[in-house]
Formats: structure tokens, sequence, C-alpha cells
């Protein structure tokens, strides 16, 4: 498996995908293109690795077995029947298959599933001679998406998304109290990089919640690959050398900064800056981050410039709606005078710029999870 190059897919949350293109850009990855929805490029399996470990933007990275029309079963089934998955899968491969469909003929999960599976276990019997294939080895979990009566089959080498870093789990051990941390790492990453932080200038999340974002601020100015620490499923898998995931962490680890960084996050609520304490050691970043409890309404950077990146309530609910709407007029006015910053804030609130007070500089639509949001920026 080492010496052959694969097309690799990397789904991306919509809005994402030119950020994620760029991080495999600066890996030196071949023939980068970005799409709807993921990125695509090719290499060999090292670079499998390399893009697992070092991703920031993407959710995760799988190889692409084949796409093509298939809007019926027959086609659906000859279609996953024509792909070589022998270049994929060992004969013992364990392959669950899981997807989606959307705006398609084929729109039954369960019953694509169903057709996928027979067509990948039809293929592996006629190619290993054998009656019945065993799937008693490693898991190669098989994706597929049809969209518009296309057919795309992948192969997932991540496991857990890229967003599981490890450091934010579920809920936090001795009784902590668990903080309800809507946004992702992944798009916490992507906001950061919008704003184009290294570590330069000053940066401040006056909602900072669980810390996600001064953490992944942490993480981009000392340029450590956030999966260095985390397992992958293709770590499993015995056709690929244990090696390629030892020469990827320390071609990352060789690539870190060392710096103090002016890293802050503040928080009304006290559970939520002792939850952003805990991530932050269990991030590795403590020493380069603080968290204090603050009102935002009465924000006061404690710096003359720099960058305010920050995921204030949305208020998805009625009452919530208008208490967050008041929150925003009493925060655009905390920030009204500072001349020297640039703030970045994400909501999904039609009306965020009439009640911020100011009309942003630039939008950027981004989606955290299903919610459609913009990214306002002022500079």
């Amino acid at each position: 498996m080492t010496d052959t190059i694969y097309t690799y897919a990397v789904p991306c949350l919509f809005g994402v995908e030119g950020l994620a293109a760029d991080e495999l850009k600066r890996m030196n990855m071949q023939n980068v293109r970005a799409e709807n929805g993921r990125v695509l490029f090719d290499g060999p399996a090292a670079d499998l690795a390399r893009a697992n470990v070092n991703l920031a933007t993407g959710e995760r990275v799988t190889i692409l077995a084949g796409e093509g029309a298939a809007d019926t079963f027959d086609m659906l089934f000859e279609l996953v029947r024509a792909i070589p998955w022998e270049r994929y899968l060992p004969k013992n491969a364990s392959f669950p298959v899981t997807g989606h469909a959307l705006s398609s003929k084929l729109h039954s999960v369960p019953d694509c599933q169903k057709i996928i599976k027979k067509a990948i276990s039809k293929r592996l019997t006629e190619v290993y001679k054998v009656e019945r294939h065993p799937e008693d080895g490693a898991e190669y979990k098989v994706r597929f998406t049809i969209l518009n009566d296309n057919a795309a089959l992948s192969i997932d080498t991540t496991g857990a998304g890229l967003h599981k870093r490890g450091y934010r789990p579920a809920a936090l051990r001795d009784g902590v109290a668990t903080v309800a941390a809507p946004l992702s790492e992944t798009l916490a990453a992507a906001m950061v990089r919008v704003a184009r932080f290294r570590g330069r200038e000053a940066l401040r999340d006056p909602f900072c919640g669980s810390g996600t974002i001064a953490i992944e601020a942490a993480l981009a100015a000392l340029n450590r690959a956030p999966g260095c620490n985390r397992k992958f499923t293709a770590q499993t898998w015995t056709n690929l050398p244990q090696s390629v995931w030892q020469a990827a962490r320390e071609e990352a680890k060789a690539k870190e900064f060392h710096g103090d960084y002016d890293i802050w996050g503040g928080d009304i609520d006290p559970a939520c800056v002792e939850v952003a304490n805990e991530n932050a050691r269990r991030a590795g970043v403590s020493q380069n981050v603080r968290f204090e409890v603050a009102d935002a309404r009465s924000f006061a950077p404690n710096a003359p410039s720099g960058v305010v990146i920050t995921n204030p309530p949305y208020g998805e609910r009625v009452m919530e709606r208008s208490e967050a709407e008041r929150l925003y007029r009493e925060f655009g006015a905390a920030t009204k005078e500072l001349r020297d910053w640039k703030i970045y804030l994400l909501s999904s609130h039609t009306e965020f710029e009439r009640n911020f007070g100011r009309t942003a500089n630039k939008k950027r639509k981004l989606y955290n999870g299903m919610i459609k949001c913009d990214l306002f920026m002022y500079n």
C-alpha cells in the first residue's frame, strides 16, 4: 500500500474548504483542489498519515475509491462492483458501510448500504477466490455520499472526526460541571485562520465558553499539529506500516514553535472558566493561554491592539433571542472605541449588525453544525 498513489477526499464544513486546501498546500500535497464540502488531493500512504496528524480545519481523511452516476440500484451495484476494492481491503477486512443520500432517486440509506455491501463482497470473493469474504480483520469503514444521483465511495482513515482533538471530553472527571460547547474545534480553528492569527498579536475571546477558540489559537501560534497525540483508524490496518505514523508525528513536532503569547478568554460563568482551564491543561497549552471570569458587556482588552475572535450566544429560542440582541448591543457599545483591534464574531442572528451597532467590513458564511452563520469581520 505504501508505494501506490491514492486520491484522498477531506470532507469539510461548508465555507471552510478553501482553508483546508491552504493547509494541504502548505504540507506540499499533490494536486490539491477544493470542491463544495470537500477537498481532494493525491499522494502515497504516507500523506494519509501526514494529513490526519496535521489538519486543523478538515473533518476527516478518506481514500476516494470511486464515484459515478447512480440513479437506480442496478447502477449503484455495478458502479461499486467495478471499483478495485482489493487495492484497499485485504482478504479479511471488516468493512461496515455508512453514508447519506441527498436530492437523489436513491434516498433510502439502509437499502443503499445493503447494495454497496453486497457489491463489495461480490468483488472481493471473486478477486480473492473465496466463497465468502471473512470480516475478522481490521476495520475499513466504507462511506458513501449520493448527491444529485451521483455516488462517491470512500474509505475512512480517521475514525472519530478530526475535531476530536482529545482535550474537550464529553464530561470532566471528579464531578466538575460539563459546559455545553456548540462550537467545534475545526470551526474554531477555521475562525483563527480567517483572522490570520499566528501569535504575533494579542487575542481575546470574551465569550470563551469551554475555551475552544483560545486553545485553537494557542495551537496555531505554536504551530502544533492537532492530531499528534491521538489515534486513527488506519493505524490498525495491517497493510499500512506503523512507520508512516511515526514519521508524520516526528515531522510535525520538528516544526513546532516556542514563545510567549498573549491569549485570553473570559466568560461570565465561573463553571465555564473552570472547564476552559482544564481543557487548556489537557491540550498542553495552559502556559500559553489564560482564562478569567469576566462580563463581556464591560469588555476591556487590556492591550493597545490585537484581535477579538468570539462566538457570542445566538439566541435560538424566542426569549433567548431578545436576550442575545441586548447582549449584542451592550457588547457593541463596549467595543466601539477599540480603534486598533480587529474583531471577528460568529452569529446566526439575521439582525446581528443592526443590534451590534455597526456594519461589518466583510462577512463570510460558515456552518456551526447545521446552523447557518456569518462570520462578521470588523477591522
